[in-house]
C-alpha cells in the first residue's frame, strides 16, 4: 500500500495561510493526502508561530507543523512547544538539551499507518548548534522500529548541506525535504536507495517581494546595512510544497512532485 504525503512549504504571515486555506480544499481533491505537514515558523507576521494558529492548521486537517530557526521569534509559544498536548508541533532537534519542544513525533495517518516526523537544521551560515548528522544517525536506528515512514524536514540555508544530509539518510529515511530559503528548487528526485530528496520545497504566501518580506524594506536593508522592520508582502500569492507518496512496508519513496500553485489558478478549477 502508498501512503500519501502532502508537505506544504514554509508559510508566510496572513497572506501565506490565507492562500494555503483557500488552496487546500484543492489539493485535497487533487491529491487526496492521508497525512500532510506544513512547515509554519513564519506563520506569525513573518516571524515566529502562534497557539491559536497553530490549532487553526489542526483545525484545517494538518498533522505535523514543522519549524526551523525562526521558531523561538514569538516568546509566548515556546511554553507552547513545551506542552505535551503539541507533540505535532516540532523544532529542530539538534537544539541544545534543556531547549522547549521536541523534534520528532510519530503519528497515524487518516488510514492508520504510523508516520514518523524528524525536524533537523543545518550548521553552516547558521546558529552553531548540535551536529544533525550525528544527531539523526544516533536516533535513527531506534525510530525505524517504531515506524517505517520517516520523514525529514531539513531547515538548512546551504544547498550542499542538504543534498549531503540526503545522500547520507538515503535508504534509511522515507524522504529528506529541505526548508528555510525560500527559493523552491527543481531537484526533486528519488535517490538510488528509495529517499526521497528535494533542496527546498519553497515557501507559500506574497511572492512580489523578496522571500516573503516587502521590496522596499529588503531592498533598504541592503543598501543601508542597518535593520529595518520586517514587514510582510502581499501581492502575487502562491504555494509550494510537494507531495510524495511512499511504500508503507518499506518505507521507499515511489514518487515525488514539486507543487507550485498560483492564487489565480484557484479560480480556474
Amino acid at each position: 500500500m502508498e501512503v500519501k504525503i502532502l508537505f506544504i512549504a514554509d508559510v508566510i504571515g496572513e497572506p501565506g495561510m490565507r492562500i494555503f486555506e483557500k488552496a487546500l480544499p484543492y489539493l485535497k481533491l487533487k491529491y487526496s493526502p492521508e497525512f500532510i505537514i506544513v512547515n509554519g515558523e513564519n506563520t506569525r507576521n513573518g516571524k515566529g508561530l502562534s497557539e491559536g494558529l497553530a490549532n487553526k492548521y489542526f483545525s484545517m486537517g494538518v498533522d505535523v507543523i514543522t519549524s526551523g530557526n525562526h521558531i523561538w521569534d514569538y516568546a509566548n509559544f515556546h511554553n507552547t512547544m513545551a506542552n505535551p498536548r503539541y507533540s505535532n508541533i516540532l523544532r529542530p532537534m539538534n537544539y541544545p538539551e534543556g531547549v522547549p519542544g521536541r523534534g520528532h513525533c510519530i503519528k497515524e495517518s487518516s488510514l492508520g499507518q504510523k508516520i514518523a516526523v524528524i525536524n533537523l537544521q543545518g550548521r553552516t551560515f547558521m546558529q552553531p548548534i548540535d551536529c544533525p548528522f550525528s544527531k539523526i544517525k544516533d536516533f535513527i536506528s531506534r525510530l525505524k522500529s517504531q515506524a517505517s515512514i520517516i520523514f525529514v524536514d531539513f531547515h538548512a540555508e546551504a544547498t550542499a548541506e542538504k543534498i549531503a544530509m540526503g545522500r547520507f539518510l538515503d535508504g534509511q529515511v522515507s524522504a529528506v525535504v529541505g526548508t528555510h530559503t525560500h527559493v523552491q528548487t527543481a531537484d526533486e528526485e528519488i535517490f538510488p536507495k528509495g529517499t526521497a530528496f528535494i533542496s527546498d520545497a519553497g515557501m507559500t504566501g506574497p511572492f512580489d517581494s523578496v522571500l516573503g518580506m516587502k521590496t522596499e524594506v529588503a531592498l533598504n536593508r541592503f543598501k543601508y546595512q542597518t535593520p529595518f522592520r520586517y514587514e510582510v508582502a502581499s501581492d502575487d500569492l502562491r504555494l509550494n510544497g510537494v507531495f510524495i507518496t511512499v511504500d508503507s512496508e518499506s518505507g521507499k519513496s515511489t514518487y515525488i512532485e514539486r507543487v507550485n500553485l498560483k492564487e489565480n489558478e484557484l479560480y480556474k478549477q
